[in-house]
């Protein structure tokens, strides 16, 4: 299977007219999105804290994490960011896909539009 990779923007939730164009590659894999630290602060956009997260090969590494806002085929939404590091790679990850409704379609390797599911329950307890 190939990768999807494609271009979004990046702003500071505190000043989303100054935005910034990222090529990312899509990982409905990773939870958050992860972009170049540097960028992140030419943006102003500030850590808020830090999580451990694990490669593949089970090597621990320790990164920060703040909100962004991106922005996608005219769709805005804020989602948490991590900070990379030198060797890291942009990634798009599912909590920001889902926050701009789009999912990844593994076969076409295309984003596409998220039908977004209301549920809830009536005063029996059933689902609706």
């Amino acid at each position: 299977m190939g990768l999807t990779t494609l271009a979004i923007y990046i702003a500071n939730p505190g000043n989303s007219r100054k935005r910034r164009r990222v090529e990312c590659l899509v990982d409905s894999g990773a939870v958050f999105s992860l972009i170049d630290g540097k960028k992140l602060r030419e943006l102003g956009i500030r850590p808020n804290r830090e999580e451990e997260f694990f490669f593949a090969n089970g090597e621990r590494v320790v990164r920060k994490i703040g909100n962004a806002l991106f922005f996608f085929q005219g769709r805005e939404s804020a989602s948490p960011v991590i900070f990379g590091e030198a060797g890291d790679s942009n990634l798009l990850g599912s909590v920001t896909l889902e926050s701009l409704q789009f999912v990844l379609d593994p076969f076409r390797r295309e984003l596409r539009p998220l039908k977004m599911m209301l549920a809830g329950m009536n005063r029996c307890g059933e689902v609706m």
